[in-house]
């Protein structure tokens, strides 16, 4: 889950990154427009996967294993 979720945060801040520099919101061109039920999904889960990462912050680190 913290792979699939570090997935679609990079994918939120890539799409963000465009709308900031270029004014191109990736996801909607993609899919059909911000209210295509299919980007609004997209939206969803990046917003979800986000805050699944916030959980990353409070975990504790469990030691490299040595080989």
């Amino acid at each position: 889950m913290d792979r699939i979720s570090l997935i679609l945060v990079i994918v939120g801040a890539l799409n963000w990154l465009l709308v900031g520099l270029f004014q191109f919101d990736l996801v909607a061109w993609a899919f059909g427009g911000q209210a295509a039920w299919i980007a609004r999904v997209i939206y969803a889960l990046v917003g979800v996967a986000g805050l699944w990462s916030i959980s990353l912050l409070f975990r504790r680190r469990e030691p490299a294993a040595q080989h």
